[in-house]
């Protein structure tokens, strides 16, 4: 904690756009410090709750997740890991899930693109409508959780990495959690990309996106070698999805990305046909609470992949 007893915050102005060991941390703390940070969504506030789809090819794809950070935890060395243990979220409530051209599972069948801008009660947290179609429990959770790699320069914001970065696990919420590898000194650790909903997947590639507040505490376990990231979980993980049962969907193949796209492809055949929905609203609503999963992964030369929409978004 700061000086005063008080959480130390660490707003939304510190925030950077790549993995760089050489930025300027926003604090220096000590082990156990509690922290809260100001989190932008991935547009960086591109997206407001007046924008239309023309929004989606201006977005400015060069200041896109931008991350929080970095933080220097004090005593912080290559061969640590730094243990992120996540407390609670403070949602903004509104959000947007977009289709960007080129970008997603299926990005050559969904060529155009397509938004959805949502509103959601930060008190209750009840289902967010999407709009006349469903509406989908929320699980607040941030995609983009890291430390600096010590190899030099800026990386990419966008794939994941050893050292975290843009994970994009949904299970990775309050009362979860993170173990990443440390590789410089201080650790440098950011987050970012905050989520109020996300399917295993996110397979058009955006998710409920929201900015949010995230409180959490940062540890050390020293001279522990860590290979990749980690995480616990403290309990059931879809518990907000399964009262009402799933409608799933297989895909079979010697190819695991051939398969899932087999899979998500008869998922949104299924919402197109029994729901009446257009295919670019199946597709958005299939990567905000629809889950991948790989059944079977022994049985050469075939393996199953399976897209699980849950039916209670229905209800």
């Amino acid at each position: 904690m700061c000086d005063n007893g008080l959480i130390k915050t660490i707003h939304g102005h510190h925030s950077h756009l790549g993995w760089d060991n050489a930025i300027a941390p926003a604090a220096h703390v000590a082990p156990g410090t509690r922290l809260t940070f100001a989190c932008n969504d991935s547009s960086g506030g591109h997206f407001t709750p007046t924008s239309d789809v023309s929004a989606v090819a201006d977005m400015p794809f060069d200041r896109i997740n931008p991350v929080t950070g970095p933080i220097f935890v004090d005593g912080a060395e290559p061969g640590d890991i730094l243990v992120v243990h996540i407390d609670d979220f403070t949602p903004s409530g509104f959000g947007w899930t977009a289709n960007i051209p080129g970008f997603g599972l299926l990005a050559d069948q969904f060529e155009a693109p397509a938004l959805a801008l949502w509103h959601y009660d930060t008190h209750t947290m009840t289902p967010a409508a999407f709009g006349t179609h469903a509406r989908v429990p929320l699980k607040p959770f941030a995609g983009t959780l890291g430390v600096a790699p010590a190899a030099p320069g800026t990386h990419s914001i966008v794939p994941p990495r050893r050292v975290g970065g843009n994970l994009d696990v949904r299970d990775i919420g309050a009362g979860s959690t993170l173990y990443l590898p440390v590789e410089v000194a201080g650790a440098l650790f950011s987050i970012g990309d905050t989520h109020a909903a996300q399917g295993d997947g996110e397979v058009c590639g955006t998710a409920l996106e929201s900015a949010m507040d995230v409180s959490l505490r940062l540890d050390l376990i020293k001279q522990t070698p860590l290979a990749m990231p980690r995480f616990s979980t403290p309990g059931p993980v879809t518990r907000h999805l399964d009262g009402a049962g799933y409608e799933v969907f297989t895909g079979v193949g010697p190819d695991l990305m051939e398969g899932a796209r087999q899979a998500l492809s008869g998922a949104i055949e299924w919402l197109i046909k029994t729901r009446d929905m257009p295919a670019e609203q199946a597709y958005m609503l299939c990567s905000v609470c629809g889950d991948l999963r790989i059944n079977e992964i022994v049985d050469m030369p075939n393996w199953v992949v399976s897209f699980y929409v849950p039916r209670i978004v229905f209800e």
